[in-house]
């Protein structure tokens, strides 16, 4: 293969070492920044100067497209030629071809079914650092390959940052021809910590602006060439510099209340004013496109989307220069894997949609998170690709330090079970044994195989079954695709292939009912979808796929129509989503305003939905916008009792039900989907072991006031407390989760008769207590606490166990004499008096009796006379005889 002149892009200097070193070794990392030639130049001169097929994976339809097409281009040829590329249901390859660009995740199913790779020179792994799902398993795959059946396959990955040091480790890992660093021009030894020669492709300075637009300004790169690196057990790393033109970066913050839609769209009016060229703005997802496009009309620019549900021809059109100035919309695609012409300004909403799973709901989608500072720097870089540019960020400069480093991996965050069943068909459901860049959750993955064992994927001891592997080859989800083969044995295989591309892409629907989007589809026949739905056929039909049992039982069938035809959309609609997503099913709740679905998770319509009126409902989609309790439907359809009980037989329980509820037990037989209660009737002879259970479960939920505590008990458990905070033990702790931590030990007797709240109420918590008494320690109690202590008057003054120390409050005449007051546990603490006046009324408080009576009684003696001049108040109480009454004849009146 001979190549033509290449356009002269920072990478092409670098080509023949590129090649070199990837024969040398097998393995290599390339760091280079978008805009370097790195997605089409090296691939073409790999094909040039090495033997075999040169597989190209990215991680998205729309780049694999564009790629193909930009190689072809500089070959003077058509896609399909000696380039080509596959993506799920495209394929443009030849017999001539040399150079195919796919998909991650087709070529993770091709790996499965051929796991030499066949007629494969080399591997080239793009934009690693996008750290998607496919692609991370697709390294683990290749790494396992290599190291086994391949060793002689080539891998070349590629990044457009410089953190590379784990995917030098990693590849480096399995090179079984690893070499010292070469010399060359330029080559540098790397640093001691790994292979990786850290070199920045930008420069920076910062001048100051208005707090409203503060600007940061990229300077011009270095000199491009390339830098390379290497280090023992460690693949070497090739760096090429880019070459970019200063950015002028602003931030602009958005208003009070302010939709990102309206910030983003003045935002980029700015930028039209502002500067020439055409402007990318970077939005989340394409719903975000489309209400920002309806606020940019009437500018006099055409205004062109870029997102991965685009047909051909219309992604197409936003990668080619417009016959006039354009305002691109774009999502993440833009940012690194392919390449705008004309670009002079970009607009950064600072968002992303990435997958994200809740595990504690079960509801699992795209979430809209911000930006890592690596992904900010790739936007605005793109704005200085071509000449220099300006950037707006929409958010505030200081908001800028807070941004994460780089995205969090895919394998982190997002539901696992579509990797699950890849692993379990590579033979490997743990994935042990496997090289990761990072290892998935356990728990994640251990979830996602409970999914598949419920699906038949897998059977007892997770190994893949027949039935899994027919799930895996269709490329869908594990859950769609048990939808498409259970589905098809009841609506024929087009209506279930129609409605599993409509749940795969809810894009497709214009609102939330799912029978009007089928509807609406077939009506209308878009060619995305229709393409899709017939290779889902196609694969159907030429496969002879295995459904499993007849979940959904005769009946559901016959609701849909005869088996093989097409259905009712509404039928066929709950049919199949029902199928999918057994435990979203959802029935509406008493109150009528949300519906619970059978996983547990409470979920909401949105307004002017059209199904506000169903009493059941199947959820194809759901998300939860951070912070709110309940999800928000976005896709589903109306179904009745029978159709969910028919769709989901696993989840339909029977049981006698006793719990505490509503403050008393409820003793019930149940019936239930999942989590929603289908039917119940009150059970009139419960198990006497469920009913000990609710009324400790009672107690642990509401408290031990359900207990009778007179003053008694509640004194006794007062002193308990004392003598345990005081002397320790044996004295018993009886505090609130002590006492509710062992109940048998102080309450079992009584509690294996209670049947509800008013048997509690009627138990003596005191006589209960006393079982907790230490012997023979307890025969000391009431000198340790007593309950009652005698005063110098005669009176029996109770104590007050509650305060620390205890208190006695007594009125003052009836401690006259008492010069030293008694202490309580042998000593240890001592007593705080309460003083009181003749009317009960607090006139001091102490713990130094004998200060008090020297220091304090002169005044309290003085307000006392004035108040209660009927009364002795002796000059020197500790001379007097304590009395209760007015005692007129007491001495030192």
């Amino acid at each position: 293969m001979k190549l033509p002149e290449l356009p002269d892009l920072p990478v092409r200097p670098a080509l023949g070492e590129i090649v070199e070193t990837l024969a040398d070794r097998g393995v290599a990392v390339l760091v280079a920044p978008p805009g370097t030639g790195k997605t089409t130049l090296v691939p073409l001169a790999l094909a040039a100067e090495t033997e075999g097929r040169v597989v190209v994976a990215e991680p998205r339809r729309l780049a694999a497209r564009a790629a193909a097409a930009r190689m072809a281009a500089l070959l003077g040829e058509k896609v399909g030629e000696t380039v080509g590329y596959s993506v799920r249901g495209d394929r443009k390859v030849g017999r001539g071809t040399r150079i195919e660009v796919v998909t991650s995740g087709l070529l993770v199913r091709r790996l499965q079914s051929d796991p030499e790779l066949a007629g494969v020179g080399t591997v080239v792994l793009d934009e690693c650092h996008e750290r998607h799902l496919d692609a991370d398993l697709l390294l683990a795959l290749l790494l396992d390959a290599r190291s086994g059946l391949r060793p002689d396959l080539r891998v070349l990955a590629t990044s457009a940052t410089v953190a590379a040091d784990r995917l030098a480790q990693l590849l480096g890992a399995g090179d079984a021809t690893e070499q010292a660093p070469m010399d060359s021009p330029g080559s540098m030894s790397a640093p001691e910590q790994g292979g990786r020669l850290a070199m920045s492709s930008e420069a920076f300075s910062v001048s100051a602006h208005s707090s409203s637009q503060a600007r940061v300004t990229h300077g011009p790169s270095p000199e491009r060439g390339v830098v390379r690196s290497s280090a023992a057990g460690f693949a070497p790393v090739l760096e090429v510099r880019g070459r970019t033109y200063p950015v002028d970066v602003r931030y602009l913050p958005a208003l009070p209340r302010e939709r990102v839609e309206a910030q983003v769209a003045r935002a980029t009016r700015a930028a039209l004013a502002d500067t020439d060229g055409d402007v990318l703005v970077f939005l989340p997802g394409v719903g975000e496109i489309n209400r920002t496009a309806g606020l940019l009309r009437d500018l006099g620019v055409d205004v062109v989307p870029l997102h991965g549900r685009l047909g051909g021809a219309a992604q197409d059109t936003a990668l080619r220069p417009g016959s006039r100035r354009r305002v691109v919309l774009s999502t993440a695609v833009a940012e690194s894997s392919l390449t705008v012409p004309g670009v002079r300004a970009v607009v950064d909403s600072g968002l992303a949609r990435v997958p994200r799973i809740d595990h504690r709901r079960g509801l699992s989608g795209l979430a809209t998170v911000r930006v890592s500072s690596a992904v900010a720097e790739q936007r605005a870089g793109r704005a200085g690709r071509e000449a220099p540019g300006s950037a707006w960020r929409c958010w505030p400069e200081y908001e800028h330090q807070t941004l994460p480093a780089y995205p969090e991996p895919e394998i982190r965050t997002a539901e696992l079970t579509r990797l699950a069943l890849e692993l379990a068909c590579w033979g490997t459901p743990d994935g042990s044994g496997l090289a990761w860049w990072d290892a998935p959750p356990e728990g994640g993955l251990a979830a996602g195989r409970a999914v598949l064992r419920a699906l038949g994927a897998l059977d007892n001891t997770d190994r893949i079954t027949p039935r899994g592997r027919a799930m895996s080859a269709l490329g869908l989800h594990p859950r769609l695709a048990r939808a498409l083969l259970d589905g098809a044995a009841h609506v024929g295989a087009r209506a279930a292939a129609e409605m599993v591309v409509l749940m795969d892409d809810d894009s497709l629907a214009s609102g939330v009912d799912a029978a009007a989007a089928l509807r609406a589809l077939r009506a209308e026949r878009p060619p995305r979808w229709t393409k899709e739905v017939q290779r889902l056929v196609e694969l159907v039909a030429a496969n002879d796929l295995p459904s499993g049992s007849p979940t959904a039982g005769e009946s559901a069938a016959g609701r849909t129509g005869r088996p093989g035809s097409a259905g009712h959309p509404a039928d066929v609609a709950a049919l199949m989503i029902a199928l999918a997503h057994p435990e979203r099913l959802a029935r509406r709740r008493a109150n009528g305003s949300a519906y619970l679905m059978a996983g547990g998770t409470a979920v909401t319509l949105p307004p002017g939905s059209g199904l506000a009126a169903a009493e059941w409902l199947a959820v194809a989609v759901a998300d939860r916008d951070p912070g709110r309790a309940e999800g928000r439907i976005r896709l589903a359809a109306i179904v009745d009792e029978d159709l969910a009980r028919e769709a989901a037989p696993g989840l339909v329980t029977r049981a006698e039900e006793v719990h505490w509820e509503s403050g008393d037990v409820v003793a019930r037989r149940v019936e239930r989907l999942g989590s929603i209660v289908l039917s119940e009737k009150v059970l009139r002879e419960p198990d006497t072991q469920l009913l000990e259970q609710a009324v400790r479960e009672g107690l642990r939920s509401e408290g031990l006031d359900l207990l009778r505590w007179d003053d008694d008990a509640r004194g006794l458990r007062r002193r308990l407390d004392f003598l345990h905070r005081t002397l320790g033990a044996p004295w018993p702790a009886v505090d609130d989760d002590t006492l509710l931590a062992d109940l048998d030990r102080w309450l079992g007797p009584e509690l294996a008769t209670a049947r509800r709240r008013s048997d509690l109420a009627r138990i003596d918590a005191g006589t209960a207590l006393r079982r907790l008494l230490p012997w023979p320690e307890a025969a000391r109690l009431d000198d340790l606490a007593p309950e009652r202590l005698e005063v110098p008057s005669g009176s029996r003054v109770r104590l007050d166990y509650s305060a620390d120390p205890p208190v006695l409050a007594v009125k003052v005449q009836e401690i006259f004499g008492w010069t030293d007051p008694p202490t309580l546990a042998d000593g240890r603490s001592p007593i705080l008096l309460h003083l009181l006046s003749p009317a009960q009324r607090p006139v001091a408080v102490t713990a130094d009796l004998p200060s008090f009576w020297k220091n304090g009684w002169p005044q309290v003696r003085a307000d006392l006379r004035g108040r209660y001049p009927k009364h002795a108040w002796p000059e020197d109480p500790t001379t007097i005889t304590a009395h209760r009454g007015t005692a007129r004849r007491a001495q030192n009146r």
